[in-house]
């Protein structure tokens, strides 16, 4: 099976466990057997995976957040990078192009599309899985999932089966109606759109000619700016006549606000928290070290991470997002493919991070002109490379690099742990300038 995973979106609604390079789907909330915790990408991909070990996944999304899908699913996933934001039309014609021309898939094999962040059961896939089938082996050009409603919800758009004079059911696609018509559509059985369709690589590639003009990967990736800003559903799917749709009746929710989150969490508190025993209906998810202590509350979350604090009723909570707007803050922790950073205190001509990365792994082999900087390993052992130079390093070493000279640190078997400080006039991440690494 081939299936290609968008992953948009920005960290708005669910700040301060998200930000603008750390979106909702790589939040780690969901505790598995072994008493860790994994997000909402790592659940997706381990279900595909489940229902089928051959599967060949290809995550469309920003270049903003690649490093994040390497740390959390490792090098091996198929990522199609989108330059900038065209809307989910452009980036799928990118990602089917993508594996058309880039990876080699046939252009009469099928592919199925679907977001990253669906909170599901197996029976999700196993249902994307007969997709794939039926696209790849029957005659429309289109196989959609129509999701069985469980109430009549104004937030999803709707698929609504129509007959013709001839008797041939057809369908007819409404966007995000009122509760009354939402109600009124799903006793004529309709389902909810939740994005989710196959095609073979031929259907979307001359598509792409048709509406882009193009269906060349390096076309439309080095052009990909000016491409028209279209829906997929507007410009494919509600055009189709030869389509498909399969249901799919088991859970299915889309964890887009701190309501729907918490109510998919398995347990009220994440990390170290306490709640008094008059407490109802709350959950804490805490990031940092810190105790976090709640007192005779109800319908609450509260949120702790290094970008902020939130505590709000559950009901404001969907409210949030012109509050974070209005923020103007640094990022304060990212995952790179490397590991992560965290920064731990930031003044205006120095900034201290904590930096982990993963055994067996490297930063960028690079420098900087705005700024000297200096390592305090803390915890395991490697090798630094300063202008060329390489050195083993260990704990309680420090390593200090002018602005100006290229550096980059390689973490041993059982990785590697630092302190960084920065100082300096101009504290930027622009301020990196990138190299080869040392042979």
């Amino acid at each position: 099976m081939n299936i290609i995973l968008l992953s948009g979106g920005s960290g708005k609604r669910l700040w301060p466990l998200s930000n603008d390079i750390r979106s909702k789907q790589f939040i780690k909330i969901f505790k598995k057997e072994n008493g860790e915790y994994e997000s909402m990408v790592q659940r997706i991909y381990s279900q595909i995976k489940t229902v089928d070990p051959d599967a060949t996944v290809t995550i469309a999304t920003s270049k903003s957040q690649v490093s994040a899908i390497h740390n959390q699913l490792g090098d091996d996933v198929g990522i199609s990078v989108e330059p900038c934001r065209r809307d989910t039309f452009a980036a799928i014609a990118l990602a089917t192009a993508y594996l058309h021309d880039v990876k080699g898939v046939p252009a009469d094999e099928a592919v199925v599309v679907c977001p990253v962040d669906p909170y599901v059961e197996l029976s999700y896939f196993e249902c994307v899985n007969e997709l794939y089938k039926a696209a790849q082996e029957g005659g429309e050009n289109l196989v959609l999932m129509g999701i069985e409603p469980t109430y009549p919800s104004e937030k999803y758009g709707y698929i609504k089966p129509v007959k013709d004079a001839s008797g041939k059911t057809g369908y007819t696609f409404t966007e995000k109606p009122t509760e009354d018509k939402a109600r009124e559509y799903i006793k004529e059985g309709a389902l909810w759109n939740g994005g989710v369709f196959a095609y073979k690589l031929s259907y979307v590639l001359d598509k792409a000619k048709e509406l882009l003009g193009t269906s060349d990967h390096d076309s439309l990736y080095t052009g990909y700016s000016s491409l028209e800003k279209i829906s997929f559903d507007y410009a494919v799917v509600e055009k189709e006549t030869s389509l498909k749709v399969l249901k799919y009746s088991g859970e299915w929710k889309d964890l887009g606000t701190w309501t729907t989150l918490t109510d998919a969490m398995g347990e009220p508190i994440i990390g170290n928290g306490r709640l008094s025993e008059n407490c109802e209906n709350v959950q804490v998810i805490n990031e940092l070290g810190i105790p976090v202590l709640g007192m005779g509350l109800s319908d609450m979350v509260i949120s702790v991470s290094p970008d902020g604090i939130l505590v709000s009723d559950k009901e404001q909570s969907g409210r949030i997002k012109p509050y974070v707007d209005a923020l103007n803050q640094q990022i304060m922790f990212a995952e790179k493919s490397w590991g992560d950073y965290r920064v731990l205190d930031a003044e205006e001509g120095s900034m201290t991070v904590k930096v982990t990365l993963k055994p067996g792994h490297h930063m960028n082999y690079h420098s900087h002109e705005q700024r000297d900087e200096i390592w305090n390993v803390i915890r395991g052992s490697g090798k630094s490379i300063v202008d060329g130079m390489e050195q083993p390093i260990k704990t309680g070493d420090v390593i200090t690099m002018a602005s100006g000279c290229k550096h980059t640190v390689i973490a041993g078997e059982e990785g590697l742990q630092l302190i960084e400080v920065q100082i300096g006039r101009e504290l930027s991440v622009s301020d990196k300038h990138k190299y080869e690494m040392p042979s």
